[in-house]
């Protein structure tokens, strides 16, 4: 709590609109104040009174590496809002007092230079080993909303992160952290605060000042809340991303995933630090393989990487597996937008759940009220209307590498067919005009992690057997009555 108020302190107050949204601004930071001349940013990365080398700091378009005693100098030459550390691994995360973190500083546009410095803290045992939790879309745009999200959803993430029994965990908030009502940003950092974590957050399409009249002025409530919408940070051996593909066109709500080339600039930058052959993870709100216009100029920048993608945005469950490369995108904490249990594909309200040991990265989605053996959901012969004979299986965080099989008096069966359909939890919450009661024009979604098999006949109970890439199996008996 010391490391928050001491960086808050540094950073000062203002008012603004913000004031009038209800949220406490936390950074002394004027967006409308342009800037009309080069500054140059001097300063020192310091840790226990000695300087570290090698660190990168940037304002969002140039970077700078420390000299050997931890000093830096960088001319800013464009109208970027924010100076920023690339935190180095083996250290502690410093928090604003909404507990996102704490590695930047606005850029003073009164000045002609600035000087300041980042003084951080050894962490207590190696980061090398680390977690992250991905919360997708919490997208609260009502007292009811928040109500859950405090009430249910936050403390099943703050018993994971209890059972993770890791200090060095980490949250990422993948966009959409409200529903278009900023003044909701003080609910959502309360939850923030209650899980005692240091959070990166993400913007997104829901996030933005929509009375904006360009992109680059749409995320002034953001920025003040939270500062840099693309950043870069490292823990252990792995080098995070944070981009804003999220691109506001200035008319109503209209938006389109792009990255702008102010951010393909800086990230060339930026990965000119990271060695080739190394674990990249990349964190956007809309999914760069489904939704990203401008992706395959992203991709090759990453190129050289092994690369991990962690995107929202859809209310649904999905993985685009590549060599060098995979893009998981994330069922949302509010599910259906707070209608129900489930997303529109019948994910369960939930988020990914990521632990790194040195390069590799590990991952399972959490269920929001379940245990962490809740991976996959049965459905007995007949419920499909589309396959009568068949039972199914909804197994959403499904990719290639997951095997599925099922024994039949104890003789093992695999004959499964992955078909393109709906969920029945889903169209039965979901279907029609009138339902869900909440928010009515939500419909099912097709989805691609729909599994089919035709069991014998009058067997007093089969088992199934799900396992994922890593080797944990996810085992249910299913009685006569319900196949």
């Amino acid at each position: 709590m010391e490391n928050r108020r001491s960086f808050v302190k540094k950073m000062g107050f203002t008012a603004g609109a913000l004031s009038l949204l209800g949220v406490s601004p936390i950074l002394g930071w004027n967006p409308s104040v342009q800037r009309n001349k080069p500054i140059r940013i001097k300063g020192r990365v310091i840790s226990n009174n000695k300087g570290i080398p090698n660190v990168v700091i940037s304002d969002g378009n140039l970077t700078a590496l420390t000299n050997k005693n931890g000093y830096f100098d960088l001319w800013s030459i464009t109208h970027q809002p924010f100076v920023f550390i690339s935190l180095p691994s083996g250290y502690m995360i410093d928090q604003l007092s909404n507990g996102s973190a704490a590695y930047f500083y606005p850029i003073d546009t009164e000045k002609d230079k600035m000087e300041i410095s980042f003084r951080l803290k050894p962490l207590e045992t190696s980061d090398d080993k680390h977690s992250l939790l991905l919360l997708a879309d919490p997208q609260i745009q009502d007292e009811y909303e928040a109500s859950q999200l405090l009430e249910t959803s936050t403390p099943d993430i703050i018993d994971t992160i209890k059972n993770l029994n890791d200090p060095n965990t980490i949250g990422v908030g993948c966009g959409d952290l409200v529903f278009d009502r900023l003044d909701l940003f003080k609910q959502y950092n309360q939850a923030v605060t209650q899980m005692n974590i240091p959070f990166f957050q993400v913007v997104g399409n829901h996030d933005m000042d929509l009375e904006a009249r360009t992109d680059v002025l749409s995320t002034n409530t953001f920025n003040q809340l939270f500062g840099p919408t693309y950043y870069s940070f490292n823990r252990g051996e792995i080098h995070y991303v944070v981009l804003d593909d999220v691109f506001f066109t200035g008319k109503g709500k209209e938006y389109i995933g792009y990255i702008t080339e102010n951010q393909l600039a800086w990230l060339e930058e930026d990965l000119s630090h990271i060695a080739s052959g190394r674990t990249v993870v990349v964190c956007t709100h809309i999914p760069v393989a489904s939704g990203v216009k401008n992706k395959e100029h992203l991709y090759e920048l990453l190129s050289p990487y092994h690369v991990h993608i962690l995107s929202g945005h859809t209310h649904q469950n999905t993985n685009y597996p590549d060599p060098n490369r995979f893009e998981h995108v994330h069922g949302a904490v509010c599910g259906a937008w707070w209608s129900g249990p489930i997303c529109s594909d019948g994910t369960p309200n939930g988020y990914g759940v990521y632990q790194m040991l040195g390069s590799e990265v590990t991952w399972q989605y959490k269920s929001i009220g379940e245990s962490m053996e809740h991976q996959y959901r049965f459905y007995q012969r007949g419920i499909h209307p589309e396959f009568p004979n068949s039972c199914a299986l909804n197994i959403w965080n499904w990719n290639p590498d997951w095997k599925i099989c099922w024994y039949e008096n104890g003789e093992r069966k695999s004959h499964v067919h992955k078909l393109r359909a709906t969920d029945p939890k889903s169209t039965e919450l979901h279907l029609g005009g009138l339902l869900p009661e909440r928010r009515p024009w939500v419909e099912p979604s097709a989805n691609d992690h729909m599994f089919f098999f035709e069991p014998g006949n009058n067997l007093d109970q089969i088992t199934i057997e799900v396992s994922d890439n890593f080797g944990n199996s996810y085992v249910q008996t299913i009685q006569s009555e319900h196949i």
